[in-house]
């Protein structure tokens, strides 16, 4: 059945038209900027939520980490659905779970309605989130297929820089209550549009019909629930849940972090059953062969240690700026936002060429990266001393904007080349799985050790500490690439 499967998705990829291809991509990008901008936008609405509902600290927290932990635990699966019942179905019925959860949180009437709405919020966004990057990977080819990934990246960058404005917009036109409703709201024509242009645009059937060849209703049931492989599911839900948690309520107590050997083991305990599927002769929720793919292993290792480095700078600069200097929330975001809309400029450049330059674009990004950090580092220090103003943080952050572009989108692009696409989705999803829980450790970990270090020191070297520790991760992830690109080269001489 994944044979027949892969060989439909081959065909339908080749036969669709340029037209059609551009348009699906339109859909993906509406849904997947949608999705970015909620997340942006809600961080500016905090304070209104926390005087509009009479919020604690605690249920502010949780309007946050609920979304990041359901997300980060249905998205393999989610991934995996797409592969096997139709991508273009699930996408519809994510995008209509997270519209539906907008509407549920802009009318929340108290702070355990809006954390619930936004629990499912979360769960809508990973079920479209890894279906975008699955058809992508379905229908487009080669450079197409670069062109595609940097156009997602400059979606991206251009809803990270938007979503601050657009929020803090809002809620002055909408006043401390209904302001930070309208951020919710917004998201509803955007998701009708998008389900409406899906169901014209998307090619049909939306959901697979593969599992036609079995002889009665029910047997078809059965194969396809087995094809999901719900325990695998189960399991690789509960330790991605294991491995998020503490880092999310580590306050709470300390009990929590045990939750982390326990994350291990079930991860443990999952390899051995999707090992076990396989061999029975079924189809597992991620095929670990796949892990034999060099490209794709070093892709997705890269791709979570520069998450778990680079989110952190966004973190930094807004608690140094606001806490550190005393600026405002306004002037944190004009320092912070070109560096997003450099972003998704260098991302659709790098998106065009990343066919031409491969895996040296990433290396070079991830220098650029470096070279940013050590610039900010220098204008942190020398604003410290009184030798120059704040603001050149501007041009050091725009470095580390044109890093962004440079390694993010290009490295999905590389990463999933090799692929088989019968788990594009799975495969997708495991490396966002990647940069979620990256990216919760690394803002826990990196920001934790900047307060511990204000305890002895000042502000500025204390963020000077805390840029240090992302240059040593940002490191790594260079190693990782250039493992790869060696890989790469070897293979190439051996297939010649």
């Amino acid at each position: 059945m994944t044979k027949r499967r892969s060989d439909a998705v081959e065909a339908n990829a080749e036969t669709i038209a340029d037209s059609t291809r551009w348009r699906i991509l339109m859909v993906l990008l509406a849904a997947i900027a949608m999705s970015l901008i909620n997340v942006s936008i809600v961080n500016v609405a905090l304070p209104s939520i926390q005087q509009g509902l009479g919020a604690s600290q605690s249920d502010l927290q949780w309007v946050l980490s609920g979304y990041a932990l359901t997300f980060g635990v249905v998205l393999v699966a989610a991934g995996r659905a797409g592969d096997l019942l139709g991508r273009g179905g699930i996408f519809i019925v994510g995008v209509a779970v997270f519209t539906a959860a907008s509407i549920a949180s802009g009318l929340a009437p108290d702070a355990d309605w809006l954390n619930v709405a936004r629990f499912v919020q979360g769960v809508g966004s990973g079920l479209l989130s890894p279906q975008a990057v699955g058809m992508i990977q379905q229908y487009f080819r080669a450079a197409e297929r670069g062109r595609a990934f940097g156009y997602f990246g400059t979606a991206v960058g251009l809803s990270v820089g938007i979503g601050p404005v657009l929020g803090g917009l809002l809620i002055e036109l909408g006043g401390a209550d209904l302001g930070w409703r309208l951020t919710f709201l917004a998201n509803v024509p955007i998701g009708i549009a998008a389900i409406v242009m899906a169901f014209a645009w998307f090619p049909k059937p939306l959901f697979s019909q593969g599992a036609n060849t079995a002889s009665s209703t029910s047997r078809r049931v059965i194969a396809t629930f087995r094809s999901l492989d719900p325990i695998g599911a189960v399991l690789l839900g509960l330790a991605v849940f294991a491995a998020l948690f503490p880092f999310m309520e580590s306050e709470s107590s300390p009990l929590t972090w045990l939750l982390l050997p326990l994350g291990i083991a079930l991860v443990a305990f999952w390899i051995r059953w999707e090992r076990r599927y396989a061999r029975l002769g079924r189809s597992p929720m991620v095929d670990l062969s796949i892990f034999s793919t060099r490209s794709f292993t070093n892709g997705a290792l890269i791709m979570t240690l520069y998450f778990t480095g680079m989110t952190s700078i966004w973190v930094l600069v807004a608690l140094y700026l606001q806490q550190g200097l005393g600026e405002s929330a306004l002037a944190t975001g004009l320092i912070s936002t070109p560096a997003a809309f450099i972003s998704a400029f260098a991302a659709n450049w790098a998106g065009r060429r990343v066919m031409t330059y491969g895996r040296k674009m990433v290396i070079w990004g991830l220098f650029l990266a470096l070279i940013g950090l050590a610039a900010s580092i220098t204008v942190v220090l020398l604003h410290a001393g009184g030798y120059l103003s704040i603001w050149w943080l501007l041009l050091s952050l725009a470095l580390i904007g044109v890093a962004q572009g440079a390694v993010i989108s290009p490295n999905q692009a590389l990463t999933l080349a090799e692929v088989p696409l019968q788990y594009a989705g799975s495969s997708g999803a495991i490396m966002q799985t990647g940069q979620r829980i990256g990216t919760s450790i690394g803002i826990a970990v990196i920001t934790a050790a900047v307060f511990a270090s204000l305890n002895v020191t000042s502000w500025s070297l204390a963020v000077t500490f805390g840029f240090g520790l992302i240059m040593l991760v940002v490191l790594c992830a260079l190693g990782v690439a250039l493992k790869d690109l060696r890989d790469r080269s070897h293979d190439y001489r051996r297939s010649q």
